[in-house]
């Protein structure tokens, strides 16, 4: 299964992106930015405006933001702990259970 089918409106695969975009904002929108993706669990501002897109471009997302952390927190595990050496396996593990 790729990643692309797992959820609604990841439209890459999550180890390569093909795009690379720069942004030029103003220094306060930058503080409040790192201000607010800390706060709500973000990891770095890119990731928040990573999700701010798909939730501007994608109606009714079929997972929540708090589904979407517990799946991060399970990707970081599984990588700290060596769980699976690849994406194909990994879902191969989920579809099991």
């Amino acid at each position: 299964m790729k990643r692309t089918e797992t959820l609604k409106y990841s439209l890459v695969s999550i180890d390569t992106m093909n795009k690379q975009v720069n942004l030029r904002l103003p220094e306060q929108l930058i503080i409040s930015a790192k201000n607010y993706a800390n706060k709500h669990g973000f990891a770095t501002v890119q990731e928040l405006i990573k999700e701010s897109l798909r939730e501007k471009l994608f109606d009714n997302p079929e997972i929540s933001k708090k589904e979407l952390a517990l799946v991060k927190k399970l990707i970081k595990v599984s990588d700290e702990k060596n769980l699976y050496s690849t994406e194909k396996e990994l879902f191969k593990k989920l579809k099991r259970k």
